[in-house]
């Protein structure tokens, strides 16, 4: 099991837009260069994010913004937006031998564990806000900044 980078790439793009909106129009583009991939994907991962109504994008001269305020915007949010989740985190192996005692009774052993696992994590994730990766960001940012890195 692993969550695509879809999702650290949606946070990424959250991070951006809050830095440099003031500043200058925030692009597909700009944001493939911050995050260092093509174009098309955060492409993609935006259309995620604005049919989730998390982010707003306007062609031409308007660019990406957020359309929530970044406190109402929790981790969980993003993940169930970007990520092809259809409930179940854990993907079961589908036909485990029913002769065998433990292909029988795997499914029994691990399924309740499983969704206990799953429901922990979407929990930890509910409790951390954009708010909160955005203050952090820029909390590095100015470090950078006093450190001349």
């Amino acid at each position: 099991m692993q969550i695509s980078s879809r999702f650290t790439i949606a946070v990424h793009i959250f991070a951006c837009v809050s830095a440099f909106e003031k500043d200058r129009k925030v692009t597909s583009d700009f944001l493939a260069s911050s995050v260092n991939a093509n174009p098309v994907i955060i492409r993609k991962i935006l259309g995620m994010l604005k049919n989730a109504g998390l982010v707003t994008i306007t062609r031409g001269s308007g660019g990406v913004a957020i359309a929530v305020a970044p406190d109402e915007i929790t981790l969980y949010d993003i993940y169930r937006a970007v990520e092809c989740v259809d409930g179940q985190l854990f993907r079961f192996h589908e036909n485990p031998n029913p002769l065998c005692p433990v292909g029988r009774n795997i499914h029994k052993v691990m399924d309740e564990k499983l969704i206990r696992i799953q429901n922990a994590m979407e929990q930890e994730m509910k409790a951390v806000t954009i708010a909160d990766v955005i203050r952090d960001t820029m909390k590095e940012i100015e470090k950078e900044e006093k450190s001349g890195t």
